[in-house]
């Protein structure tokens, strides 16, 4: 049987994650600059592998960032650290992990950082518009489907 990644190690990789692509770094750069192949990032960034603390350390100077940076928002667990790993709260409002999720991707960080260079407040609104109306739940799924499948042929 299959061990499934604590949600902290998850939580943890996944800021690491976001914050290599924020700063446009690859795997490998940031392998590289720890002495660890990019195969092993991926397990850290997964969850796979547990981020011990001197790496984490390590990685924290690396990525320019302080080690707190890589707990925010991180999902709590009870006095005695419940060895089934079972989340009873969290850091954040309900809901909003979604959006630390979305910002974790590659897609995310763009969208966002070119949105933020944006200066005028209609375009901005006029991009909201169409994006809200291009996710419309109107379309049905299997419409969207094929849409994405055709997209991913034009590629």
């Amino acid at each position: 049987m299959k061990k499934a990644p604590n949600p902290i190690d998850r939580h943890v990789g996944s800021r690491v994650r976001m914050r290599r692509i924020l700063l446009g770094m690859s795997q490998e750069k940031l392998g590289e600059a720890l002495g660890l192949t990019f195969q092993q990032i991926q397990k850290y960034e997964k969850g796979t592998n547990r981020i011990g603390a001197s790496r984490l350390q390590q990685i924290s100077r690396t990525l320019n960032v302080p080690p707190a940076f890589f707990f925010e928002g991180a999902p709590m667990q009870d006095e005695t650290g419940s060895e089934n790993g079972a989340v009873l709260a969290a850091a954040e409002p309900p809901g909003s992990s979604f959006v630390l999720d979305f910002i974790g991707t590659a897609e995310g960080l763009h969208l966002n950082k070119a949105f933020a260079r944006i200066q005028d407040p209609k375009v901005r609104k006029r991009i909201i518009d169409l994006v809200t109306s291009l996710a419309s739940d109107e379309a049905p799924p299997a419409q969207s489907r094929a849409v994405r499948e055709e997209e991913k042929e034009k590629s």
